[in-house]
């Protein structure tokens, strides 16, 4: 149903004049409301429906294609392995293995510059936590992840605190930054400090999926499969095949091997995840690979 032409109260039947502010359901946006009251009247006839047209809009959301982020130095698409990039606290950048190495060639071999802005590396752990807390100023999402981070490992000089960690958590994916809430779907799952709550860890993992978390993808995936709901899951797991998980691709395998996935299925995950691999591919990352088995891409 179009919410275009909703111009009277669903319930009530008034007209939407000056005098009247109608308001949407908040859930499945297909018809409006005069008032609080008129919409408490009608839901016992509207929630079937409603129920059903909020989970066909957050399937929508939730099957998007993910955006993915580009190096700022090559503008190549960024790889979702975390060894093949790095976060740089002096100007907040994220930069690939490749760029990242071939400054250090640049620089004759001396891995203590920023490849993008050029400021020294932190001489210290407190310097790197210090510049860290610098950027969360500003609200930078990663800084604000890599502090909560800290916290939850006790890493960096820093007491392990997994309240401190998920507050931080918390503000980071509000900024947008998908892994803070992969992390999240993570604690609740393992009930590291927190209770352990599936429903919960499959939240946070369809929001980090939704901002291109390629792994809470995959874990998402696999609660599904867990639930019997095997189409779902294929569909899961075929985006993450796209984003570059090679676990979610033998996953796929195993679905076809197991009758859950057809050959074509299979067939569709490989031409995807090479299609990632061609994209992410570049001669400065190879060699960065090569180089370092940490960088491997």
């Amino acid at each position: 149903m179009s919410t275009t032409n909703i111009t009277s109260c669903a319930n009530c039947g008034k007209g939407e004049e000056s005098s009247i502010n109608l308001k949407s359901c908040a859930a499945c946006k297909m018809v409006k409301y005069c008032s609080r009251e008129c919409q408490i009247v009608h839901r016992p006839q509207h929630k079937k429906e409603c129920k059903k047209r909020a989970a066909e809009l957050h399937d929508e959301l939730l099957f998007k294609q993910p955006p993915h982020e580009d190096c700022p130095i090559c503008f190549l698409r960024m790889p979702s392995l975390g060894s093949a990039k790095a976060y740089y606290s002096c100007c907040g950048k994220v930069i690939c293995c490749g760029c990242i190495d071939a400054a250090k060639a640049r620089n004759g071999g001396y891995h203590g510059l920023c490849p993008f802005c050029r400021t020294p590396a932190p001489a210290s752990e407190e310097e790197m936590v210090k510049r860290n807390k610098k950027r969360m100023e500003l609200n930078d999402a990663t800084a604000i992840y890599n502090i909560g981070s800290f916290y939850f490992d006790g890493e960096h000089g820093l007491p392990r605190n997994t309240a401190k960690a998920l507050e931080l958590w918390h503000q980071a994916a509000e900024l947008g930054h998908a892994e803070s809430y992969h992390n999240i779907g993570i604690a609740y799952d393992d009930g590291d400090g927190v209770e352990i709550d599936e429903e919960k860890a499959k939240h946070y993992y369809g929001l980090a999926a939704m901002r291109g978390r390629i792994f809470a993808r995959h874990n998402i995936g696999f609660v599904e499969y867990k639930a019997g709901n095997m189409h779902r899951a294929l569909k899961h797991f075929m985006i993450a095949t796209t984003g570059g998980s090679k676990k979610s691709l033998e996953t796929i395998k195993q679905f076809y091997l197991n009758g859950y996935a057809t050959k074509d299925d299979y067939a569709k995950a490989l031409r995807l995840y090479q299609a990632y691999v061609d994209e992410v591919k570049s001669e400065q990352r190879d060699k960065a690979a090569a180089f370092d088995n940490d960088k491997y891409y």
